[in-house]
């Protein structure tokens, strides 16, 4: 693997030039962040179902942070919480290859045509007896 003598050479460099810097410093404090922190840095050495960065989640998130603000103009707590929870529920269908859309629809027609209040967890995305129409192809 090419990361392991990099990843073997920068810790001990780190703390070389940690020794040698104002301990004041932004530097010093990413170091330091960085040195704490360094078995989970480095565990994708070890373990290749570690990715190396986090970009595959960022990516996955980046809706959500992009449409953050939308929940200042909720209206109330309540509004900004109802809100959340219908981000939840379209993040949560993506992540399982359920389309949202689609899955949304279903789920308020069948509230609408009386599906039992007692029997509303058969209805959250991971429970949800999903048709091959509302299955995406992942």
């Amino acid at each position: 693997m090419k990361s392991r003598p990099i990843v073997d050479d920068l810790e001990p460099w780190l703390r070389a030039k940690l020794a040698l810097i104002s301990q004041k410093t932004k530097l010093a404090e990413a170091i330091r962040y960085a040195l704490s922190r360094w078995e989970g840095l480095t565990r994708f050495i070890a373990d290749g179902r570690i990715e190396i960065d986090s970009n595959v989640v960022e990516r996955a998130i980046r809706p959500i942070a992009l449409n953050r603000k939308n929940a200042l103009f909720a209206g109330s707590d309540g509004g900004g919480e109802h809100w959340a929870v219908i981000a939840s529920l379209i993040e949560t269908c993506k992540l399982i290859c359920i389309e949202p859309h689609a899955y949304l629809a279903d789920v308020i027609t069948r509230i609408v045509n009386g599906h039992p209040n007692s029997q509303i967890d058969e209805l959250l995305p991971w429970a949800y007896p999903a048709t091959q129409d509302l299955r995406r192809v992942a």
